[in-house]
Formats: structure tokens, C-alpha cells, sequence
């Protein structure tokens, strides 16, 4: 009877593991997105060719570190703050300002999601900003 107590716990232990990797692996999942370039664009000084990316962030709080990947390989890292919207975006869509010459990547919405990722945009920069003004 002891054997089978025994058993069972280790049973329960394993299956509360499992579960917890599960959830885990879920909540990673909803950190990553897609980013389809048109044109060559600009993401923290590097440039990215016209193409599809895969986009992964994570951190706490608002304040991200966002990966471009292209396969496998990491082609542009970044600084960005995840922005709550007041509702989903309708699809996928990038802001580039060309204002200087270039286009630049300034945010990133995502179909069916009610969050976009404002690049460069840290409390670090919003503070200096404010101490501009």
C-alpha cells in the first residue's frame, strides 16, 4: 500500500511539472511575432533587407528587448516598450519614419492583438526626453 502511495505522489509530481512547463512554453509563445519589410529598413543601426522577420521579445514590465531573426540567425536586437491598445489591430503593420533619410522602424502592431511594440521607446528614454523639454 505504501509502494502505491508512494508511486501516485511521484505520479502527481510529474504531472504538476508538466503542466507547469506546458504554461511556461505557452506564455513564451505569445512573445513573438512577425514582421513582413518591404523595403530595407533600419531597426537600432542595422539594416534589414526586404523580407520577412521573426520577431521575439521579452523582459518585465512594458520595457522589452526585441530579437529580429531571419531563420535562425539574429539579424537586429533592440530596446522597445510594449504599448497596450485601446483594441486589436486589424493585421500586421509596421510604422517607419523616413523622415531622416532612412527608414527607420518605430513600431510594430500585430494582427489580432491588442499590444504593438514601440522600438527605442524605454523608460530610460522617456526620461531623458523629459528632462529635454
Amino acid at each position: 500500500m505504501k509502494l502505491n502511495n508512494l508511486a501516485l505522489n511521484h505520479l502527481a509530481k510529474t504531472v504538476v511539472l508538466g503542466l507547469a512547463v506546458l504554461l511556461a512554453s505557452g506564455a513564451f509563445a505569445s512573445n513573438k511575432g512577425t514582421l513582413q519589410a518591404h523595403e530595407t529598413l533600419e531597426v537600432n543601426g542595422q539594416q534589414l533587407a526586404a523580407g520577412e522577420y521573426q520577431l521575439r521579445w521579452d523582459g518585465t514590465g512594458s520595457n522589452v528587448e526585441v530579437s529580429f531573426m531571419r531563420g535562425k540567425k539574429e539579424v537586429a536586437k533592440t530596446s522597445a516598450k510594449l504599448v497596450n491598445l485601446d483594441q486589436a489591430s486589424d493585421n500586421d503593420s509596421t510604422t517607419v519614419d523616413h523622415s531622416g533619410g532612412k527608414a527607420i522602424v518605430t513600431e510594430v502592431r500585430f494582427a489580432g492583438k491588442k499590444y504593438a511594440l514601440a522600438l527605442g521607446a524605454t523608460e530610460k528614454a522617456e526620461m531623458s526626453d523629459g528632462s529635454n523639454k
